[in-house]
C-alpha cells in the first residue's frame, strides 16, 4: 500500500495546479475558523456568531464536518485531474510497461482517495478541537467526545465523493468533463426529485417517501450522511418555537446513510477497475 501512495504522492508532488488547489482547499477548511470574527452591532443589536453556540462541544463536529463538505470540490478537482493526466501524459501506460498491474494502478488511485479523506477528516479534527477549546461553553470530557461519528460521516462522505469523481475522470479521460458529468448527475438526480415530489403530491407524507426513493442515489445519499445543522441552534429553535413551528428532525448519523454511501464507493472502484481492465490502452 505504501508504495503504491508512494508513487502517486511522487506524481502529485510534481503538477503545481495539484499543490495550488490542495492549498486552496486546506486554506478554506482553516478559514471556518474566521466565522468566530463575525460580528456586528445595529444599533442595539449586538451579534458576535461564536457566542450564538456554533462553537460549542459537541454541536461544533455537526457544524464543521457539514461546512467543511462544502469545500471538497477543490480536491475532487485534483482527483480528477490527477486522473486526466495520467492519459494526457502517458503515465499510465509506462506505469503498466513497468509491471503495475491494472489492479494496482486503481489501488494507488484508491488508496489516495482515502489518503485525502484521512488528511482531511483529522485537518477538520484539529480545527475544530481547537475553537470548541476557545469557545465552547461545554468542556468536560464526556461532552467534547461525543458525536464524533460526524467525523466517521465526514470521512465516508469524502471517500464516496472522491471515488465517483475517480470513476468518472477514467470513464471521460479529461477532468473538465469528469467535473462536468458530476454537475449532470447532480442535476438528473435534481429533477428526479422534483418529479417524485409532483407524483406523490397527493400523499400525506410526500416528504417522507421522496426521501425513501432517492435516499439510495450516491449523490443523495452522501448529502445524507451528514443532515443540516442550522435548526438544530437552540436560537433557530427558540425563534420556531415563538411562532409555532415544531422542529422535530433527527440530525443524527445514520448507519443506513453511511452503508448506502460506502455501498455506492465500491461500486465505483469496482466500475473504475473493470473498465480500465476492457479499454485497450
Amino acid at each position: 500500500m505504501f508504495r503504491l501512495l508512494n508513487i502517486e504522492f511522487h506524481k502529485l508532488k510534481h503538477n503545481k495546479a495539484s499543490k495550488v488547489l490542495s492549498i486552496i482547499y486546506f486554506g478554506l477548511l482553516t478559514s471556518i475558523a474566521l466565522i468566530a470574527a463575525i460580528k456586528f452591532d445595529i444599533g442595539p443589536v449586538k451579534f458576535h456568531l461564536a457566542e450564538q453556540g456554533i462553537f460549542n462541544f459537541p454541536y461544533i463536529w455537526h457544524f464543521n464536518t457539514y461546512m467543511a463538505a462544502i469545500f471538497k470540490f477543490f480536491l475532487l478537482l485534483v482527483i480528477v485531474s490527477m486522473m486526466a493526466n495520467e492519459y494526457s501524459n502517458k503515465t499510465l501506460k509506462q506505469n503498466l510497461i513497468d509491471g503495475l498491474s491494472k489492479k494496482e494502478f486503481i489501488l494507488s488511485k484508491f488508496y489516495t482517495v482515502i489518503a485525502f479523506a484521512a488528511i482531511s477528516t483529522l485537518f477538520v479534527f484539529v480545527v475544530s478541537f481547537i475553537l470548541g477549546l476557545a469557545y465552547s461553553d461545554y468542556n468536560e470530557f464526556t461532552i467534547i467526545f461525543s458525536d464524533l461519528d460526524y467525523l466517521l460521516a465526514f470521512f465516508i462522505k469524502l471517500v464516496g465523493f472522491f471515488s465517483m469523481g475517480l470513476f468518472l475522470g477514467i470513464l471521460v479521460k479529461r477532468s473538465a468533463f469528469a467535473v462536468g458529468a458530476m454537475v449532470v448527475w447532480l442535476i438528473i438526480e435534481s429533477i428526479l426529485k422534483g418529479w417524485l415530489f409532483y407524483s406523490f403530491r397527493a400523499y400525506d407524507n410526500t416528504s417522507e417517501a421522496v426521501n425513501n426513493i432517492m435516499q439510495y442515489l450516491p449523490l443523495e445519499a452522501m448529502a445524507n450522511t451528514i443532515k443540516e445543522p442550522f435548526t438544530r441552534l437552540g436560537a433557530v429553535r427558540s425563534v420556531a418555537n415563538t411562532i409555532g413551528e415544531q422542529i422535530t428532525k433527527d440530525f443524527s448519523v445514520q448507519f443506513t446513510d453511511l452503508l448506502i454511501v460506502s455501498v455506492w464507493t465500491a461500486i465505483f472502484i469496482y466500475l473504475s477497475y473493470a473498465l480500465l481492465k476492457k479499454r485497450d490502452l
